[in-house]
């Protein structure tokens, strides 16, 4: 299970510099789409939509290393106020809570995303972009993030993490 949680850290870490990624040729296509329009005087086609989408893969594709880093937002009031055996219990019930929703919101995407690739549905835009490729960042970052899940369960499980970051001396 040791290797297997480092492949997972390793992938989500992975999946962080691709959100970056995406994120900067974000900037990178708005910055050309502004010059396009108010330097040359010209139309913009495909920019806007490619951003969009960009922009949303980078939240799905990113969510895992958000979970790994301990990045996303926590309130820690309540975990301060617990012991640490119920700090522990808090923390399985709010993982094990969001793998479920993760494993659902996969589950449901994974058809999403099939249905568009053999139709070849296209944007009804004039770029006409295959919306699978957008689609296929829910089914990988839902999955991604459930695995990670799964590996902060267990190192919670084997004390190899401690819940909510917290050491088992620190509270109110």
């Amino acid at each position: 299970m040791e290797r297997f949680a480092a492949l997972i850290r390793l992938l989500s870490r992975i999946s962080g510099v691709f959100a970056t990624l995406l994120i900067i040729l974000s900037i990178i296509v708005v910055c050309q789409m502004i010059f396009q329009r108010v330097v040359l005087g010209q139309s913009t086609i495909w920019q806007t939509e490619f951003v969009t989408f960009a922009l949303i893969a980078a939240t799905f594709v990113g969510a895992p290393y958000v979970l790994l880093t301990r990045g996303h937002v926590n309130v820690d009031l309540v975990p301060l106020m617990l012991g640490h055996r119920a700090r522990i219990v808090a923390a399985l019930l709010a993982s094990t809570l969001a793998l479920i929703f993760c494993a659902i919101v996969l589950y449901q995407s994974v058809f999403w995303w099939h249905e568009a690739f053999v139709t070849d549905r296209l944007t009804s835009s004039m770029w006409r972009a295959r919306v699978w490729i957008p689609y296929l960042s829910i089914p990988v970052g839902m999955g991604l993030i459930s695995l990670q899940y799964v590996v902060d369960i267990w190192a919670l499980l084997t004390g190899r993490d401690m819940p909510f970051g917290l050491k088992p001396e620190e509270g109110l």
